[in-house]
């Protein structure tokens, strides 16, 4: 999922004034931190970082810094706000000119775009092999995002854990109950969707025509990808794939999933009550709360799972981001900043979550007061711990270096399947294309 997508989602619930131009300077070279200073005592010395969004990803790191500073108020943060399409060029132009001493210390990474970035740029990285963070205490399949090798080369952020979100007055009205669409199949989610439509004249779901969204949190909840752990493309003949496309185009020729044309359409789609629920990841609980007239009628819940796929699991992810600490870091400051952060501080996390929604990765956060609060807008449910307790059940993928290519030929072949082409020579040509792009 495009981070921008979950810009927008969020725009329509908290007022934003987000500047998304282009970054200001080529960023600074940190500080090097105080020689003076016991390795235990304060720290000194700046840190710079890139990052997007004022209202989330920058108010997040500058939270950060307030709590880091108690401790060590001699340390600052000094954050670029760099827009994540000009980040990734500015990443590409330095590693060409091999200009690394323009990097910041820290930079925030897409997940789907992090071992195409390590893979590609090696010497843009460092990875936390030397650092204290303890990463048992984040899901794996959210981890695995940013490994490469068997080291990891980014610290989870914010959570992209996939959510089935549904209307339960419609439900009702059905005769069914959020129960009865929790721990379920996809044949059992397009038997009952048949009902809600015929009862209420209402899909379950909707997406944009074209997008493989869908595609791909089905193809992880089972553990699959488009890549094997060489990289190489695995389009073709992947029994995975085929499943998650054909049980795509049930849901769609029952009416049960809802086509649209655009991302404005898409979210106006359920804040309009035009459908009954949607599947994505946890942010898009966002664009529902702006629905205010809505509150206390939506529930949430784990996603179906591929019939009959070895792996399958009621449990995906859509979107998320990480922290990278650059090969041009002040290592030993950036990495104990990050590990008492946001690898170890609930109250930064219990801070940021009220007014930005962003919502941790970091399990320990399970057991938080503020995350098992019950949220009146969903029925009173826990939603923050129960999303929680789903990310730890995430299957990894392999997203590999040409993630995008791969998701963006899926998405072509998808249309054409909708439109009446064979389903295996669709992928086979999605195949070649990414093979094309890989030469």
């Amino acid at each position: 999922m495009n981070k921008l997508r979950k810009f927008a989602a969020l725009a329509l619930v908290v007022p934003l004034s987000i500047a998304l131009a282009a970054c200001g300077g080529n960023g600074t070279a940190s500080a090097p931190a105080s020689t003076s200073a016991a390795a235990s005592g304060p720290k000194s010395g700046t840190l710079t970082v890139w990052c997007w969004d004022p209202t989330f990803n920058i108010y997040a790191m500058n939270e950060a810094a307030k709590i880091y500073q108690k401790d060590n108020p001699d340390v600052k943060i000094n954050v670029v706000e760099t827009p994540w399409d000009d980040l990734q060029t500015k990443l590409t132009t330095l590693a060409q000119s091999q200009e690394t001493k323009q990097l910041p210390d820290i930079f925030l990474m897409q997940n789907n775009a992090f071992q195409k970035n390590v893979i590609n740029y090696p010497d843009l990285f460092k990875d936390y092999s030397q650092s204290s963070v303890d990463f048992s205490q984040f899901p794996q399949g959210v981890t695995a995002y940013s490994t490469v090798d068997g080291k990891n080369y980014g610290l989870p952020f914010d959570n992209g854990t996939a959510i089935t979100a549904l209307r339960t007055d419609v439900l009702k009205e059905a005769g069914f109950t959020i129960d009865d669409f929790t721990d379920i199949t996809w044949s059992d989610f397009l038997a009952k969707g048949k009902v809600v439509k015929e009862k209420t004249g209402k899909p379950l779901l909707s997406g944009q025509a074209g997008s493989a969204d869908m595609i791909m949190m089905m193809l992880q909840s089972a553990g699959a990808s488009l890549f094997d752990a060489e990289g190489k493309p695995t389009i073709s003949n992947n029994a995975a794939l085929l499943k998650a496309i054909d049980t795509y185009q049930q849901l769609v020729k029952a009416g049960v999933f809802a086509e649209v044309n655009s991302w404005d359409e898409y979210v106006g789609s359920f804040v309009n009550s035009n459908v009954a629920g949607t599947i994505n990841g946890v942010w898009i609980m966002g664009s529902i709360q702006s629905a205010k007239d809505q509150s206390g009628k939506w529930a949430i819940t784990n996603l179906p799972k591929l019939d009959g796929v070895d792996g399958a699991t009621n449990y995906s992810a859509n979107g998320g981001s990480s922290w990278a600490i650059s090969s041009n870091a002040n290592y030993e400051l950036a990495s104990d900043f990050l590990a008492k952060t946001f690898a170890g501080s609930k109250e930064l996390y219990e801070t940021i979550l009220p007014s930005s929604g962003a919502l941790a990765n970091w399990l320990p956060m399970a057991e938080s007061s503020v995350y098992a609060a019950p949220q009146k807008f969903f029925g009173d449910q826990a939603v923050f711990k129960k999303v929680i307790e789903f990310s730890q059940q995430v299957p990894k993928n392999n997203t590999g270096a040409y993630y995008y290519e791969g998701r963006d030929a899926v998405s072509a072949a998808i249309t054409k399947i909708v439109n009446g082409t064979d389903p295996s020579a669709a992928l086979d040509e999605a195949q070649k294309a990414v093979e094309f792009a890989m030469k």
